[in-house]
């Protein structure tokens, strides 16, 4: 429970602090990565009640499916993690980001309102995938997001010339990047103490469901 609720807090600290800069699609702003670690948590929390319930009650069965759900749990964390780190890999990031944009360019364009809103709502002074001409493919030649301006004002990113214009030729990637090592302090605080909570976590039901188990035997 205590874990769920670590990681909980970390979905919201995202969630104010960077709002929507992680959505996964222009079509569905609620699924960013602030959501789905709100998710993890909340799903982690109720198996951790699941836990307590079942301790207190001493039964076996909501003992058993605590430990279950939680080994679940872990190891989809660990794949995270993992897939993570290798897809934020220096030769292998931006490949994969600007290949993720490409093939969306028509729904994305669709959606340009929408793409400029959450780039208005960007708090990392950065445009762009790896520079600000990844948005000349949607947005068409010499026009960026008015939120990429030096000076914010509408239109100012359309039909002038970026470099004058833009307010920072580097990458929203490497900004991302330098996000996460000026927090990987924090980020690899909560997640050991989020794994070692789980662990013990699973330690204690199946030490207590042996106990019971016995107890009913004899």
């Amino acid at each position: 429970w205590g874990g769920g609720l670590c990681v909980l807090g970390v979905g919201i600290w995202l969630s104010v602090s960077q709002g929507n800069f992680a959505t996964f699609s222009p079509s569905f702003p609620s699924l960013s990565a602030a959501n789905l670690v709100i998710a993890i948590g909340t799903i982690v929390m109720v198996t951790g009640f699941l836990g307590c319930l079942g301790a207190i009650k001493e039964n076996r069965c909501l003992l058993l499916s605590f430990f279950i759900v939680l080994l679940i749990i872990l190891l989809a964390e660990l794949i995270l993690i993992i897939l993570f780190f290798v897809y934020m890999d220096k030769r292998g990031g931006p490949t994969l980001w600007t290949a993720t944009l490409h093939p969306a360019v028509p729904r994305v364009c669709s959606h340009r309102a929408s793409m400029e809103e959450r780039q208005e709502g960007l708090e990392m002074h950065c445009c762009g995938v790896t520079d600000y001409r990844d948005w000349f493919l949607v947005l068409g030649e010499n026009t960026v997001p008015d939120r990429c301006c030096m000076e914010n004002s509408q239109g100012c990113g359309q039909n002038n010339t970026p470099e004058a214009v833009v307010l920072t030729p580097q990458g929203c990637y490497e900004k991302v990047k330098q996000w996460f090592a000026d927090n990987k302090h924090v980020l690899g605080t909560v997640g050991m103490c989020l794994l070692i909570t789980q662990i013990l976590g699973m330690a204690f039901s199946m030490t207590l469901f042996q106990h019971i188990h016995r107890t009913e035997f004899y």
